[in-house]
């Protein structure tokens, strides 16, 4: 089998129909299965995936243990040269999955291959970036990598000069649409289920890089990221940004040791107790002007939250709940 595709749902009914839909009008001439993880969904995707695409392999857990001990769970089933990590809130265009699997057969050294993914048909999203580094997070930390985003030193991590038009080989290919190459994995393992959401797919490709593979993007395929993505994660917001600092902090406790691990600790608090005091303030005088300063005092406490988990280690309760 050329390829097994392994998708992931939490409560994305709708998004997921739409998805393995796609993948059945545009996956072309490769020989493939689809792994569906539902992750303790409540919203009736399992039953979904049972009557409307029974040619797939549904996995239901019983608990929401995060996203990469879902993608394993599917990657210990599947029978692919390739795996293919898929997004749920994706649509496939223009036989990607095939055109993919080509491009990685005519380079053996390519542990990941990533596609152009499209917010929109004439909008390219800015995926892949490089590495997590110290210098990265203090010009994320600092604004400056906002204020000079083009600049190819202040904004290297996003490389938001880089229009994603041209084959490039990359540090991280972004985990909406990962082609993972199953001779890497396993060599290299499956995803860190301590990652319970985000950073999941840099660690990833890290140990891919380590091990001396790369990861290339190639825009020659394209899929379509529905709202950007903005749809998997705005359904609780203040929780997950704490749980992308979470993962970025694990980043660096994992590959560059206890100093960068403290050291990106203190910038995250700076970064986080400075943005509550001043949306705290924003709030005070909205509330003064306006009447109504509910996505200032929102804000706020996104940020507050952020403090917590810098100094004491406390989530915010619901990311710490099974569904």
């Amino acid at each position: 089998m050329d390829v097994s595709i392994i998708v992931v749902s939490w409560n994305t009914k709708e998004l997921l129909c739409d998805c393995l839909g796609s993948i059945l009008e545009q996956a072309g001439d490769v020989d493939y299965d689809i792994i569906v993880v539902d992750n303790a969904s409540s919203d009736g995707s399992a039953d979904m995936v049972r009557s409307r695409f029974p040619e797939a392999t549904l996995i239901v857990e019983q608990t929401n243990r995060g996203y990469a001990a879902a993608i394993n769970d599917g990657i210990r089933v599947a029978q692919g040269r390739y795996v293919l990590v898929l997004n749920s809130d994706t649509l496939i265009c223009d036989g990607a999955i095939a055109k993919t699997v080509g491009y990685a057969d005519r380079h053996p050294e390519a542990a990941v291959v990533g596609c152009q993914v499209r917010e929109s048909p004439d909008k390219v999203q800015m995926t892949c970036l490089r590495f997590p580094s110290l210098l990265n997070l203090f010009l994320w930390a600092s604004g400056l990598a906002r204020v000079f985003k083009n600049n190819h030193f202040f904004g290297q991590e996003h490389m938001l000069w880089w229009q994603r038009d041209s084959e490039r080989e990359v540090d991280v290919v972004s985990g909406m649409f990962m082609l993972v190459r199953r001779e890497a994995i396993d060599e290299v393992g499956l995803m860190d289920d301590g990652y319970f959401m985000y950073y999941e797919d840099t660690d990833w490709c890290y140990r891919f890089a380590k091990a001396g593979w790369k990861m290339v993007f190639w825009p020659e395929a394209a899929i379509l990221h529905i709202e950007g993505g903005s749809g998997s994660t705005k359904q609780q917001p203040p929780e997950m940004f704490v749980q992308q600092q979470k993962s970025l902090l694990r980043f660096f406790q994992e590959h560059h040791g206890v100093v960068a691990f403290f050291i990106a600790r203190l910038f995250l608090l700076i970064v986080n107790g400075s943005r509550s005091c001043l949306w705290g303030m924003r709030s005070a005088m909205s509330r003064l002007l306006y009447k109504s300063s509910l996505r200032e005092w929102n804000e706020a406490s996104k940020y507050w939250d952020g403090v917590r988990y810098c100094v004491f280690g406390i989530e915010p309760e619901r990311v710490n709940r099974e569904s």
